[in-house]
């Protein structure tokens, strides 16, 4: 659950330059050689061009279409470089008022257009946005380039940095400076002529193959969706997900049929309905296949690429491998911490899941099946045995979880109980999906604070998984307010059925709710340091601190009502529920840091010893084992070949979700030990913490909200690991 799932793309904010991408594949048409020829015929009416109109500079929605993108980009792209121009022609000696603060300033356009068309390409895509994507990508890597290594830039840039001792800096102003400079030089501004264009040349492939990438994940998740030819094989199902499943057939130009169609992780949810074995075989070997079964999509060679230019590109900068690289701006600071702390949790978590396993094969053999627990079988017998355990099924809740409650009454409600926000939907903004739904924020003194958006179904044009985006980033230079977007993947009953979602579901509203409130609550100058724009390691942090108030006992009460009767959830169904999240965790861990294993393993290898394609899987395979986590009953969480996040922003980052829940689980006993859901507690976390973005560092924030240094007890009483 990332605050975004997508590949890295160019936005125009100094040497941060980077927000989001990715997409899909075609054949554009109407392709301009000629960057400067396509800005001389440009419509006057593309949206872009100017700044929003709309609230707190919303976008345009109404009047965005798909030919509007490669004009903006072309000219924003055009716009920035003249902007630099006009920094690098100066007369005067370089200062932060003069070469600082307009590089800020500068592409404003690119930035625009940049954050709505990649928004498109993960939450509304098609072909022609598929088939921009694919042709933007390296433009807009060798954009950044001429940016990032923009020699009579990086020298006046380098003039100020020198000097900044003593030109009276504000401490923020300070840490964009240092940022600024750290960036160019991790850019490759040291480097002499021949090897920036060397790194150029990396670059611009790596931007193809993210975007390729992306566009074969999905593709592969939907070529992959399991048909079934009978209702009488779905037994175990609800009338609703069997609805669902005739509705997807039907898309999948199957009608009369079933189609059961695939998330991103390996496991897949109706693996904890479907009674039939034969088909839960089916469904998981689907899933653990994509990416690496041959076919149109396969995306080891794309994988294997990417990790040996990464590799190569990291050698080129003078770090040892791509992970050392990855992780010198990051909070850990080194592979060798991060390696630390897995190694520190793997065996504890590997011990738990085959305690757990032992549980379902006997709950297997009670039900007269002789095999041995398979991968497919794991997530069915968990569910058998929770209900053994704890008397009471994971179906028993979602009657109590109907998403408009869910919303209103649990993730509003929270945020009103500890931080005096308000929400008001309104109608009137255009959205670019009729599912889209519009809020106004209020802080606690009526004030506007933001605009709210939630995007919740799934749909074939929506990538898989849960992420939040910004489409405007908050600046007290630029004068702005935050507007964020959550985005779901809900499975969309039938008209006129209520949605009612998992508990799982129900805990991800509240972590993406929680990345928003941390755009929302950003209150510094510069919105290269606003917001989420802090260290990977730490984004989760505050998103996902913000799950505990899904099972907090005043906010779950408040939420939990049946969605016919509006009765509360009975008492004795919250305490079952409530002591059974310590379930399986021995399986929860296992699958996330397997995932983290193979990410930083493949990340940390020399280019010579990086695998080829045919060899990838028995590199991933290799990994587990030396861990002692190669179970065939129990994947990660992602294989590499449909491992997104590896192979986007979160390359040799993944870690950052078990890092951040050290320190997320010390917040909440912090809570806990201060009286709890109170606004003076809220309050305390929005000004020493939420509210500064990355304009102090990131541990520091931490010590300041919490009085000490984090605590790893809490997270392994939490998992069970202690």
């Amino acid at each position: 659950m990332p605050f975004t799932n997508k590949t890295t793309a160019v936005v125009a904010i100094t040497a941060s330059l980077l927000l989001a991408a990715c997409g899909g594949s075609s054949k554009q048409d109407n392709k301009a050689n000629n960057p400067d020829d396509k800005v001389a015929v440009m419509p006057a009416e593309n949206p872009f061009f100017a700044v929003s109109t709309l609230p707190l500079r919303y976008p345009h929605f109404d009047l965005i279409h798909t030919e509007h993108y490669l004009p903006a980009f072309e000219k924003g792209m055009v716009d920035q470089l003249a902007e630099i121009a006009d920094i690098t022609s100066q007369s005067a000696e370089p200062s932060f008022a003069n070469t600082i603060v307009p590089l800020e300033l500068s592409g404003q356009l690119l930035n625009r257009v940049s954050i709505v068309f990649f928004a498109m390409s993960s939450a509304d895509t098609n072909d022609k946005i598929q088939a921009i994507e694919t042709e933007v990508a390296p433009k807009l890597s060798a954009h950044s380039d001429k940016v990032l290594l923009n020699p009579k830039l990086f020298a006046r840039i380098k003039q100020v940095h020198e000097q900044r001792s003593s030109a009276g800096l504000d401490a923020e102003s300070l840490r964009l400076l240092e940022k600024n400079y750290r960036d160019f030089v991790r850019a490759g501004a040291l480097l002499n002529a021949q090897q920036q264009e060397q790194l150029k040349v990396m670059n611009s492939e790596l931007a193809e193959i993210g975007t390729k990438f992306s566009q074969n994940v999905l593709n592969e998740v939907n070529a992959h969706a399991v048909i079934v030819d009978s209702k009488e094989e779905l037994a175990g199902l609800t009338d609703a997900e069997i609805q669902a499943a005739a509705d997807a057939a039907t898309a999948h130009k199957q009608p009369g049929k079933y189609a059961l169609e695939l998330a991103n992780t390996s496991g897949q949810p109706l693996l904890a309905s479907l009674s039939n074995r034969a088909l839960r075989q089916r469904l998981m070997e689907a899933s653990l296949s994509r990416g690496s079964s041959g076919g149109d999509y396969d995306t080891r060679q794309l994988v294997s690429r990417t990790a040996l230019l990464r590799a190569q590109r990291a050698k080129l900068l003078g770090y040892a491998n791509h992970a050392a690289y990855q992780l010198e701006d990051q909070t850990a600071r080194t592979p060798e911490a991060v390696n630390q702390r897995l190694a520190s949790m793997i065996v504890p978590a590997i011990r738990n899941a085959k305690r757990e396993a032992e549980d379902l094969q006997k709950a297997m053999q009670a039900d007269g099946v002789k095999a041995p627990l398979a991968a497919w079988d794991w997530a069915y017998y968990a569910e058998k045995v929770r209900k053994q355990r704890y008397s009471f099924d994971e179906s028993q809740l979602r009657p109590y979880f109907e998403l408009n409650n869910v919303l209103k009454k649990g993730v509003f409600h929270a945020a009103n109980q500890i931080y005096g926000l308000t929400f008001t939907e309104r109608f009137d903004l255009p959205v670019y999906q009729a599912d889209v739904r519009v809020f106004d924020v209020a802080d606690a003194d009526g004030s506007p604070l933001g605009i709210f958006l939630l995007d919740p179904y799934a749909r074939a044009s929506k990538q898989g998984g849960a992420w939040m985006n910004e489409y405007v980033i908050q600046s007290e230079l630029m004068g702005t307010k935050a507007i964020v977007a959550n985005h779901l993947n809900i499975p969309k009953p039938p008209q006129g059925e209520p949605v009612l979602m998992t508990f799982d579901e129900v805990t991800t509203m509240f972590h993406e709710f929680g990345h928003g409130l941390h755009s929302l609550f950003s209150k510094v100058n510069y919105q290269t340091l606003a917001g989420t724009n802090v260290p990977r390691d730490f984004v989760e942090y505050p998103s996902q601190v913000n799950e505990m108030w899904a099972s907090w006992p005043q906010v779950l009460k408040n939420y939990a009502v049946h969605y016919q009767t509006g009765q509360p959830m009975p008492q004795e169904l919250l305490d079952k529920a409530l002591a059974a999240q310590k379930f399986n965790q021995g399986f929860a861990t296992s699958e996330q840091l397997m995932a983290t294993l193979t990410d930083m393993a493949l990340h940390q290898l020399a280019p010579e010893a990086v695998p080829t394609a045919d060899k990838l899987m028995q590199f991933e395979a290799s990994v587990l084992t030396a861990a002692g986590a190669n179970l065939p009953m129990l994947p990660p969480r992602y294989y590499l070949p449909y491992f997104s996040h590896s192979m986007g922003g979160y390359s040799a980052g993944y870690y950052a979700y078990i890092w951040s829940e050290v320190l997320d689980a010390d917040t909440v006993e912090w809570f806990k030990q201060n009286g709890g859901m109170t606004r003076a507690n809220g309050q305390h976390f929005r000004d020493t913490l939420l509210s500064r973005g990355n304009s102090e560092d990131a541990m520091q924030l931490f010590v300041k909200f919490r009085g000490a240094e984090p605590d790893v007890k809490p997270l392994l009483e939490r998992r069970g690991l202690n």
